[in-house]
């Protein structure tokens, strides 16, 4: 990108504002096109038939969001961080007071009065241009103390690389912190049926991303169809526990064994491709499995799914009330009153354990011969072949490890359910399992927790702000990619080195 700012006789750094209003201005107008269908037209109904509302007052406010947030990004690019820190600050005040006033204005007291802004649907960006400004203020300040301005690109890099370091080395004492938060959460006052319901869905991407980081962090191939495998777990456990009446603890050493089998029989024909072109193939895979459960009705119900599916037991003692108006198994065996949370904290735990158990085999895999050679192919595939390393073995070997931690979690989503269809598993889910990873760092642990807890339950947190949800889910995202472009914790430690210690490199 070029820059702004000039140099004059002189030395002195001169702002080039045409430059600048231009590339804001361009700025500008994508984000007119982009928010005028999706912010400025709403389809509602009107006496049985589908009509439209305009709000175009809201379109105006993203627009001069989005234009004026240029101008602060390009003067903290430029070194200029000054002015951007003190209107940001002023606009952080001016956008986060309405809102605010809205939140709290309920359990103070009912006689205040509503904003007249929120008959026009500007609270919510209000708070997404309080969440801008507060991005900008703490850019500049970074801008100030760092100078990060007359940083080279590969300066940048290596700093996110110093703070991934240093994060990956605490994650020895944080790593088991976090565990033992998270399996205390449920017993705290914190842990509402909600609450519990967004971490378990929280829990199950974090999952997923430890087993897709396997073949994208590990081995360096990029699968664009990790839900097949996810899919293949969910039916399988489906199938045998409606059909067969098979336990939960039967179905889910199976599901994981079938997704495997899965990603063997994609694995094989697509060793031979590279980059772009496997990356389609994986695509077009994810959506033939997609397409096979519409389609073959008479096994998987087709578009209308599988209803019913069993919920798991404590080791054979279920949670089902027997007679309805009695208690259950569960609660007999250790004495307790009926309550239906019980069982929302047992499948809380259950994933928390499943997860636990496939950040284990990652992690266990990653110091054995073959994560050193999945590593290996990551870093160049070719020298690989050159001294002698079977790539096959090991790409199969990627591919049905982190295919089996998709089928474990889609077995535990189907019970956790009750109900899968088709819709469940589109590619949208592989973009965000993917998302998570990159976000995360690929080949971080620990990020891909973070990430997950930013993608997944960021949006669950505003889910109030309805349409406006997914805005300041992508402010988020553009922020994270302009923050950081190598991920939130992009630090790849290499497993064994022949000289020196680990982290004394660079």
């Amino acid at each position: 990108m070029a820059t702004i700012a000039q140099s004059d006789a002189a030395g002195a750094r001169r702002l080039d504002v045409v430059a600048m209003l231009k590339e804001a201005g361009v700025t500008g107008l994508i984000a007119l096109v982009l928010t005028a269908p999706l912010v400025g037209i709403r389809t509602i109904e009107q006496s049985g038939s589908l009509g439209y509302q305009t709000d175009f007052t809201a379109v105006a406010i993203a627009v001069a969001l989005v234009f004026f947030g240029r101008i602060g990004i390009i003067l903290n690019r430029e070194g200029i961080p000054r002015p951007v820190f003190w209107i940001s600050l002023l606009f952080l005040i001016v956008f986060a007071l309405p809102p605010i006033y809205e939140y709290l204005r309920p359990s103070i007291s009912d006689a205040l009065p509503p904003l007249p802004v929120q008959d026009l649907h500007s609270v919510p960006l209000l708070l997404i241009g309080a969440l801008g400004a507060a991005w900008l203020l703490i850019q500049s300040i970074l801008v100030q103390r760092r100078s990060r301005a007359s940083l080279s690109r590969q300066e940048r890099d290596r700093a996110m690389d110093r703070i991934g370091a240093r994060v990956q080395r605490l994650s020895v004492y944080v790593g088991p912190i976090l565990v033992v938060l998270a399996v205390v959460f449920p017993f705290t006052d914190l842990a509402t049926r909600s609450t519990l319901g967004v971490a378990t869905i929280v829990l199950i991407y974090i999952m997923l991303g430890w087993g897709l980081n396997i073949i994208v962090g590990l081995a360096g191939l990029l699968d664009l169809g990790y839900v097949a495998f996810y899919a293949v777990g969910a039916y399988s456990y489906a199938l045998l526990s409606t059909t067969f009446g098979f336990s939960f603890w039967i179905c889910l050493p199976l599901a994981g064994v079938l997704a495997a089998c899965f990603g063997l029989i994609l694995g094989y024909p697509v060793l031979r491709l590279r980059g772009d072109y496997f990356a389609i193939v994986t695509l077009g895979f994810g959506e033939i499995i997609r397409i096979i459960l519409i389609n073959w009705a008479p096994v998987t119900g087709g578009p209308n799914g599988i209803n019913n599916v069993p919920r798991p037991s404590f080791f054979g003692f279920p949670f089902d009330r027997s007679p309805p108006e009695g208690t259950t198994a569960f609660h007999q065996l250790f004495g307790l009153d009926y309550n239906p949370t019980h069982r929302i904290i047992f499948l809380y735990l259950l994933i928390l354990a499943l997860a636990l158990l496939v950040n284990l085999i990652s992690t266990r895999l990653r110091r054995l011969p073959v994560g050193r050679g999945w590593e290996a192919i990551r870093e160049d595939d070719i020298a690989c072949q050159s001294l002698g390393i079977n790539r096959t073995n090991l790409k199969l070997a990627a591919f049905a490890t982190s295919a089996m931690c998709g089928g474990f979690a889609g077995s535990f989503f189907a019970t956790y359910q009750g109900f899968i269809s088709p819709e469940s598993f589109s590619f949208i889910e592989s973009a965000i399992v993917l998302a998570i990873v990159v976000l995360g760092g690929m080949g971080s642990q620990l990020g891909i927790v973070v990430a997950a807890c930013l993608i997944i339950g960021l949006p669950e947190a505003f889910r109030g702000l309805d349409l406006y949800r997914m805005l300041v889910f992508g402010l988020c995202m553009v922020g994270i990619m302009v923050w950081r472009p190598r991920g939130l914790l992009a630090h790849r430690d290499p497993t064994i080195l022949l000289h020196g210690k680990k982290g004394a490199q660079g």
